[in-house]
């Protein structure tokens, strides 16, 4: 599975901006995909997930009701619709897919994924 995001760029605080997964590959054997971001000088930290088979989502407590997540598969595409952005949003935001295998990690973990997008940047300015 190759993933490649888009959608970042500099954005003012209670902008709404949209990010972009695009899935080519093998997207058949995908469990899940999730979103992950990197803050400057910050370890990445998990930020929302969607489960394929049950369309179950999951999100970390400082964006939930701000960003939901949402595909498209006639586009193999995931997206994070992010709505009222605050300044300590700003971070490189990472796609990712989890594949259908035995790993015991939670769906919050970045270890129970597999595939990993090239990151982009969004910048939330005050």
């Amino acid at each position: 599975v190759q993933l490649q995001a888009s959608g970042g760029g500099l954005v003012q605080a209670g902008g709404s901006p949209r990010l972009s997964c695009a899935a080519s590959g093998r997207t058949f054997r995908t469990y899940a995909r999730g979103w992950f971001r990197q803050a400057p000088g910050k370890e990445r930290e998990f930020v929302a997930a969607l489960k394929l088979n049950d369309d179950s989502t999951y999100y970390t407590d400082s964006v939930k009701g701000r960003f939901t997540i949402s595909r498209d598969d006639a586009k193999n595409t995931v997206y994070l619709q992010m709505n009222s952005l605050r300044p300590e949003d700003t971070a490189v935001y990472y796609c990712a897919a989890a594949g259908w295998n035995s790993r015991i990690y939670s769906i919050r973990d970045a270890r129970r994924y597999d595939y990993w997008g090239q990151g982009t940047l969004v910048t939330v300015s005050s």
